[in-house]
């Protein structure tokens, strides 16, 4: 089933607040990001606003009576919107505005809910790898042992790589982790998150600017978390080139016998174990290659990724004969 193309959950302050600079972004275009941005899952709000309900569920039916050329069009702009970096820079530059004002954190992506699920599920991965257990079919006859890793999760090294204002950082923290790092492109992100930590009591939370498809980072990490980044590079006008290099960046920040927990509403699970399997494939075919021998990050690390498990306590619901839900969450074990 064709995932659910959902955006981000409103904060308690205004929903979407349009780019500052206003030649960047028509109002024609702030207003379907708008539309897009009211129109939410279960997750989506992070107030318990009847009115807030009552107004998505009038803005679903008002978009469900479009054509569909104008779905497709309107699509086709909100994709462009969300996929540069200017329009996040110019976002993330009103969010630490309102931060400073009112003391606002801004958007929670996907919803607290969401991202406590996310946290917590994330932790009971890395305990299961702390006592050397793995769902049956991660762990087979064939498979190298997986590193053993401390048992105290203060240990492990989790890098969250698109972190926005950081408040998933914050949600680790509180599940034992101590040694994190959030990294994201846009320079107001990374202040807003900054200063969030630095007010919540959590100063032991590096923050660093850097853009995860030309990445600067030389440290692997045991924990690698993604919560819509992925969502966000490919909606680019060149999404799947960027979604190529994402994957190629992305292998070389988790160390062997690490974990890659990526939270998509853009991609169900089986499509992202379909795009792993395509790395793997791309990247044993490099092997074969004329000269791959000495290519050791295509010989030493084919295939990178293996399936490890997926959320499965999300609500689902069906549509056209199918079933899915509205976001995955879906880890992947680093060979």
């Amino acid at each position: 089933m064709a995932g659910m193309r959902l955006l981000p959950e409103d904060s308690d302050v205004t929903q979407l607040r349009p780019p500052a600079a206003a030649d960047l972004i028509s109002d024609d275009d702030r207003s379907v990001a708008a539309d897009s941005w009211s129109i939410k899952s279960e997750y989506g709000s992070t107030l318990d606003d009847e009115q807030r309900h009552a107004d998505a569920t009038e803005a679903l039916n008002y978009r469900a009576e479009y054509s569909s050329d104008k779905d497709e069009q309107d699509g086709e702009a909100v994709s462009s919107m969300l996929g540069f970096q200017s329009y996040w820079d110019s976002a993330y530059a009103d969010e630490l505005a309102n931060f400073r004002e009112h003391g606002h954190a801004g958007e929670v992506w996907f919803g607290g809910n969401v991202m406590e699920i996310v946290a917590s599920w994330a932790k009971g991965l890395c305990m299961d790898i702390c006592q050397g257990h793995l769902p049956n079919h991660a762990a087979d006859a064939n498979s190298e042992p997986v590193v053993q890793r401390e048992k105290d999760l203060s240990g492990w090294s989790v890098l969250d790589i698109g972190t926005g204002n950081g408040l998933l950082l914050q949600e680790l923290a509180k599940q034992g982790f101590s040694d994190l790092t959030g990294t994201d492109y846009s320079e107001g992100a990374v202040d807003l998150a900054q200063s969030l930590a630095d007010r919540d009591g959590f100063t032991n939370v590096k923050f660093l600017v850097d853009d995860i498809l030309e990445t600067k980072l030389d440290k692997r990490f045991q924990l690698v978390m993604d919560k819509g980044t992925l969502d966000a590079i490919g909606l680019h006008p060149d999404g799947p080139i960027k979604r190529i290099m994402y994957w190629d960046s992305v292998s070389r920040l988790v160390a062997p016998g690490g974990l890659l927990v990526i939270t998509s509403c853009n991609s169900t699970k089986d499509e992202l174990v379909e795009e792993v399997d395509t790395l793997n494939q791309r990247r044993n075919a490099a092997c074969q290659q004329p000269g791959a021998v000495g290519d050791r990050e295509a010989s030493v690390d084919s295939p990178p990724f293996r399936y490890l498990d997926h959320v499965r306590t999300y609500p689902t619901f069906s549509f056209g004969g199918s079933v899915g839900s509205r976001v995955a969450t879906v880890a992947f074990l680093r060979n």
